[in-house]
């Protein structure tokens, strides 16, 4: 029997391997605090989808679950890039639960807007409505973008059961785990609206 070759695992690529394996663990673990968490009643807010009023629990549609991502409008590059991404899951989400994207910007600016990227998922806006103030996502004139997650119970009421905010290097939006993978580091990469 000839001896069998073993092959040396290099130890920075094994360093590599455990830190992914800790990071997975650890998201499994958010993942199940947030389920612990308590649930926030919130209001019924009235929004616009750009042709009429509609209430936040019409964005549920036929689903008990809904993923409100709070978008900070067309002036944002960043938000503009998490919604180029969002694009590509949408039928993916909306498999799942209902998915909207809301900004205060006009109705009519989220409309052409929307066109010119080429956007599908469902847009509504939050102008005049104290949502994204209520829910943590506008202090006076600073916004923050972010996602929250609701669900609707039997009688109507709303819960929001989790949020979190968005930020380069975050896990919504994908391009930034493949950018690690690259060989030198470009921190001071931003997105554009045109490449």
């Amino acid at each position: 029997m000839k001896n069998a070759k073993i092959k040396k695992v290099n130890p920075v690529l094994k360093q590599i391997r455990t830190l992914e394996t800790q990071v997975r663990k650890q998201k499994e673990k958010l993942a199940l605090l947030r389920m612990k968490a308590p649930k926030e009643l919130v209001s019924d807010y009235e929004l616009t989808d750009g042709k009429k009023k509609i209430k936040l629990s019409q964005l549920f549609g036929d689903k008990n679950e809904l993923i409100l991502v709070h978008n900070m409008g067309s002036d944002c590059p960043y938000c503009t890039l998490w919604a180029d991404g969002f694009n590509g899951f949408t039928k993916h989400l909306e498999n799942r639960a209902a998915f909207v994207i809301e900004n205060d910007d006009a109705p009519a600016t989220q409309s052409k807007f929307a066109r010119s990227r080429g956007w599908t998922f469902k847009f509504v806006s939050s102008e005049g409505s104290s949502l994204k103030t209520d829910l943590g996502f506008k202090e006076e004139n600073n916004y923050f973008p972010g996602v929250s997650t609701f669900v609707k119970d039997k009688k109507g009421k709303i819960y929001r059961v989790a949020s979190s905010y968005f930020g380069p290097g975050d896990n919504y939006c994908s391009i930034w785990d493949l950018f690690d993978l690259l060989p030198v580091s470009k921190p001071e990469w931003g997105p554009k609206f045109t490449y």
